[in-house]
């Protein structure tokens, strides 16, 4: 069956094993010095282990797998005890996919072992829930003021801005300062053309929705062998899944070996600065 299970770049993976604990169902191994997917029935391409490689080696591809098997799963993960069940079912529960939670639950009453969490957290999450980038929140808007006046200017010099159209060799990216940005920054950010985008080149993108990043990985490093970028300027949410935006980055500038720096800004949820700071 065609499903999103995890990808290991095997060059990338220098075997530091920071992916392996954060995957609780057991699909991914230290083998011979390097990650390995040991079985697609393991894998619920969720990507819980995306945040935590530091070299990018990880990502999520579709492809022909075979069938998540929660059954199977559930065998090896009793065996890591108490907390490693929990905290299995609260990924499959901050991920609603509720469907695996209640398998994984039958298995539990099935074989005597007690729940480690309640059915009104499962049922108050079916409702308010969702990983840390889905999860709906609804903002009260206070000192809203409707009597703004005037309009805001552009400061956006270029089109197209998404990193899939845009050409590395293009004209406006040549000795510029560039604004890698995030989807959601824009809409978050109010004053996002004023403290952002004024003097900048610009590419857009999603770290988690979007395929293909090696494209992206290519693009940028053209841009700073070719185009000779001043600086990056990476804008992402305080979401787990945006920080893949800032590595690309890094592994750009790293693959070029060309000194230029780059500056992580990360917004919250709401639209304040939470970090800024300079990576490379």
């Amino acid at each position: 069956m065609l499903r999103k299970i995890i990808k290991i770049e095997e060059e990338k993976c220098d075997g530091c094993g920071q992916c392996v604990p954060e995957c609780h169902e057991g699909a991914l191994q230290i083998i011979d010095g390097k990650a390995r997917l040991i079985s697609d029935l393991f894998c619920d391409g969720l990507g819980a282990c995306l945040g935590h490689c530091p070299t990018g080696a990880l990502t999520i591809v579709e492809r022909e797998a075979e069938p998540y098997d929660e059954k199977k799963v559930m065998d090896y993960i009793v065996k890591g005890g108490t907390n490693v069940i929990i905290a299995h079912l609260k990924h499959l529960r901050d991920h609603e996919e509720f469907e695996y939670l209640r398998e994984a639950l039958e298995y539990l009453r099935d074989n005597g072992i007690e729940n480690p969490i309640t059915v009104d957290d499962v049922e108050e999450k079916k409702t308010q829930c969702g990983c840390p980038g889905s999860r709906e929140i609804a903002f009260e808007q206070t000192n809203v003021n409707d009597n703004e006046e005037g309009s805001r200017i552009s400061h956006l010099r270029q089109w197209p801005i998404q990193l899939h159209l845009v050409s590395p060799h293009a004209q406006y990216f040549k000795n510029s300062d560039l604004l890698l940005v995030a989807d959601c920054c824009g809409f978050a950010y109010p004053d996002f053309h004023k403290d952002f985008l004024k003097g900048k080149s610009l590419a857009i993108a999603c770290p988690k929705l979007d395929s293909n990043k090696q494209v992206y990985l290519d693009k940028l490093i053209t841009m700073i062998r070719e185009s000779n970028l001043k600086s990056i300027t990476v804008l992402i949410m305080q979401v787990p899944c945006c920080s893949g935006l800032a590595q690309l980055a890094f592994d750009a500038v790293n693959s070029t070996e060309i000194k230029i720096p780059i500056n992580n800004i990360v917004l919250g949820i709401n639209g304040e600065i939470l970090k800024e700071e300079q990576i490379a």
